[in-house]
């Protein structure tokens, strides 16, 4: 047995096992050993067992983000996958799931073993790809969907754009549900879309900006909850921005319909008002919307019809993002500024608990992909994170781990330090030195 490993002192929050309670936890080999006295005796005796003080800090199960950009292979320019999961690590996350829309996409075997070999290699975070609906992403032909998950993809989504065809959804979903797998839908009507580049409403009329309504989004979330519901596959909506969708979902769940959802942190904080000053940082898809739609996304989070928390981490280059509003790309960073966002939006105002946070950043996610962990259950893998709920820190996106500097929150504090974070028991992330003693 090598030398145990003893965090001590801090509030441990597993909503896996309904556990919040200052309690020691104990590592040995990778694994959890156990909280406190659950431990073996020859643990907590060890006279070589090394002890780190996180007194008045958060212990977790790792967090995990369910919808990143990784951009490699093809984009190494905005990110890869060493810098993204360096960035993962710093934002406290230890599993991410990585979206296809990489150049080029994530549709055949090699790509996605790629994938899980280059992430393997950088050992910063567990990375699960997910793979292309269509042959290069192009909306006619389906992958072999069966042969990509035997690789290692975890669901499969056309991110960036929708699965257009109603007959390419329906086949998906039905290939899907005997593999126990989600179809991850970037909900959008492309016609419906058009042109617009920010929410339609009173905002981009005074603004003399080309709008995209918030039906582009919620037509496409209504057709698949009904063809989820002929099929019986598993349809997961993702970074829904609209108030008409969190109904739509609340009602189809209400059905028996297998369709989950997510948002992510810049839905819940800001509205189409920040894009006054045409900053492309603002600029994301789907859109800013309003503060009726902001409102219904916070109550969805808080009665569980939107079941996980993403970033939605879009990295661009500063060379595409500083450029006048209508050409810039649409996306920002997030997996540095997530957790901090979660708390400010929901847990300072008191929508959701800090153990309810927690949950639908860690044991939620991984259930919609179907993946175990999620837990400090003994024997499971040391992955984990501690971070101060209360600590305010000053968003400086120069000092990012991310190659992504777009960040609409630049110069903001947020609460929420991470100070540590771990993979199978090897620290990934160290904001300071923390208070380490050996017996």
């Amino acid at each position: 047995m090598a030398s145990p490993l003893c965090i001590r002192g801090g509030r441990v929050l597993d909503p896996s096992r309904g556990i919040d309670r200052v309690q020691d936890l104990w590592i040995v080999d990778g694994r959890i050993a156990g909280l406190g006295e659950d431990a073996p005796a020859e643990v907590r005796s060890s006279r070589s067992a090394e002890v780190v003080q996180v007194s008045g800090n958060v212990i977790c199960p790792g967090l995990v983000d369910i919808h990143v950009h990784l951009r490699e292979p093809g984009q190494e320019e905005k990110e890869t996958i060493d810098t993204g999961t360096r960035a993962a690590a710093r934002g406290g996350f230890t599993t991410v799931a990585c979206m296809p829309n990489t150049a080029p996409p994530l549709d055949d075997r090699p790509r996605i073993e790629f994938v899980v070999r280059r992430a393997r290699e950088s050992g910063h975070a567990r990375v699960h790809p997910i793979a292309a609906v269509t042959r290069g992403q192009m909306g006619e032909t389906l992958t072999e969907i069966d042969d990509l998950v035997d690789a290692g993809a975890v669901a499969i989504s056309e991110d960036g754009k929708p699965v257009r065809n109603a007959e390419i959804m329906r086949r998906a979903l039905e290939l899907t549900r005997a593999l126990g797998i989600p179809v991850i839908q970037h909900a959008e009507d492309p016609d419906l879309k058009g042109d617009g580049v920010m929410h339609e409403g009173w905002t981009s009329t005074r603004l003399g900006m080309k709008g995209i309504p918030d039906v582009a989004e919620s037509v496409v979330v209504a057709r698949d909850a009904l063809l989820a519901e002929l099929t019986g596959g598993h349809v997961h909506v993702a970074h829904v921005s609209a108030g008409r969708s969190v109904d739509i979902i609340r009602k189809a769940k209400a059905r028996g319909i297998r369709m989950t959802a997510e948002t992510a942190p810049h839905y819940l904080l800001l509205t189409e008002e920040a894009v006054e000053g045409f900053d492309p940082r603002t600029k994301m898809n789907p859109p800013l919307r309003g503060a009726r739609d902001r409102d219904a996304l916070i109550e969805g989070v808080a009665d569980g019809t939107i079941d996980c928390l993403a970033s939605d981490h879009a990295p661009h280059t500063e060379i595409e993002k500083d450029s006048d509003f209508d050409s810039a790309p649409f996306g920002i960073v997030g997996l540095e500024t997530a957790l901090g966002i979660y708390i400010k939006a929901l847990v300072e105002p008191k929508h959701i608990s800090l153990p309810e946070l927690i949950l639908r950043l860690t044991v939620n996610p991984l259930r919609v992909l179907g993946l175990p962990g999620g837990t400090l259950e003994a024997g499971a893998p040391a992955d984990l994170t501690v971070f101060d709920p209360a600590r305010r820190w000053t968003v400086r996106a120069a000092e990012f781990a991310s190659m992504g500097r777009n960040t609409p929150f630049e110069g903001w504090e947020l609460p929420g330090r991470v100070l540590l974070t771990m993979l199978a028991g090897r620290v990934t992330h160290r904001a300071e030195a923390p208070q380490t003693s050996a017996r």
